[in-house]
Parts: structure tokens; C-alpha cells; sequence
């Protein structure tokens, strides 16, 4: 049996099971260097993912989001039985490119211009949720068989 190490497996990081699971997803994607594509803040929370698609038409993408990884692929029909090439240097190849996505990063919309694939996104500041903790003191006659107990009261803090 092997055991596996991980930076997350200290009991001082509570909850970080999804992180550690990002982290792989991140790391299985692959760096495959096609379809070519920018990453640009256009704003103060906004920015935008630019992949360059030519030749590919609204149909041929798909653009999803599952557990904050957005997918994005392409696929087109192979057309060439029907055509002779003397030379072919564009191929219908598909893709799949993959962006982990932070918490509170929502996607805002995606366009397709002249061959430009834009996915514009939005950093959305959540509002403080602060919880105030109440303290319960267990009775005098019990404090040798009980411990204290602490309530969580789930209610906005003023």
C-alpha cells in the first residue's frame, strides 16, 4: 500500500478537500498550446478570455462550466472527402482547453467575433459573513461529566 503526502493533509487546513481537488484538475489539464488564447482584466473585477478560433462557427463550440472548471471545445466537420487538396494546411481539428475558475468568479457571457472567442467573466465581492459564536456554561452539578457547549448563532452580525 502506498501512502500519498499531500500539503493538505494537516489537520490544520480543514476543508481544503475541494482546493486539493482544483489543484489535480489544474495539473491534469495538459498545456496543449492550441487554440491559442489571452487572458485580460478589463475592469476592476472583470476580465476576459480571448481564444482564437477561426474557422469554427457557433455550432462547432461548447462552452461549459462544471465545479468552477470552464470548458471550453471545439469540434467541426471533416469536409475533405468530398474535396481534393493540393496542400493542406489548415486542419478541422478539435479541442478542449480548461480554466479553474476561483470562488466568486462567474461567467458574464461569450462572443464570437471574427474568429475571436471572448468569454468575458466577473469577480463577484461577496458580502462579510461574519457569524458571532455563543458560549454556553454547562450547569455547576454537571461540569465534571460535560463539556461546555458552543452554540452558532446563524444570524448577520450589525
Amino acid at each position: 500500500m502506498t501512502t500519498r503526502l499531500s500539503l493538505f493533509d494537516s489537520p490544520l487546513f480543514l476543508g481544503f478537500d475541494d482546493f486539493e481537488k482544483t489543484v489535480n484538475r489544474l495539473r491534469k489539464s495538459g498545456n496543449e498550446g492550441y487554440p491559442p488564447y489571452n487572458i485580460e482584466q478589463i475592469g476592476d473585477y472583470e476580465l476576459r478570455i480571448t481564444l482564437a478560433v477561426a474557422g469554427f462557427s457557433m455550432d462547432d463550440l461548447d462552452v461549459e462550466i462544471d465545479q468552477n472548471q470552464l470548458t471550453i471545445r471545439g469540434k467541426q466537420e471533416d469536409d475533405s472527402a468530398d474535396r481534393i487538396f493540393l496542400h493542406r494546411g489548415i486542419a478541422a481539428r478539435q479541442f478542449q482547453r480548461s480554466f479553474v475558475l476561483a470562488d466568486g468568479i462567474e461567467v458574464q457571457s461569450a462572443d464570437l467575433n471574427n474568429g475571436l472567442l471572448h468569454i468575458n467573466l466577473e469577480r463577484v465581492i461577496p458580502e462579510s459573513q461574519a457569524v458571532k459564536i455563543k458560549i454556553n456554561a454547562a450547569d455547576d452539578k454537571n461540569k465534571s461529566k460535560e463539556l461546555k457547549a458552543i452554540g452558532v448563532d446563524r444570524s448577520p452580525k450589525e
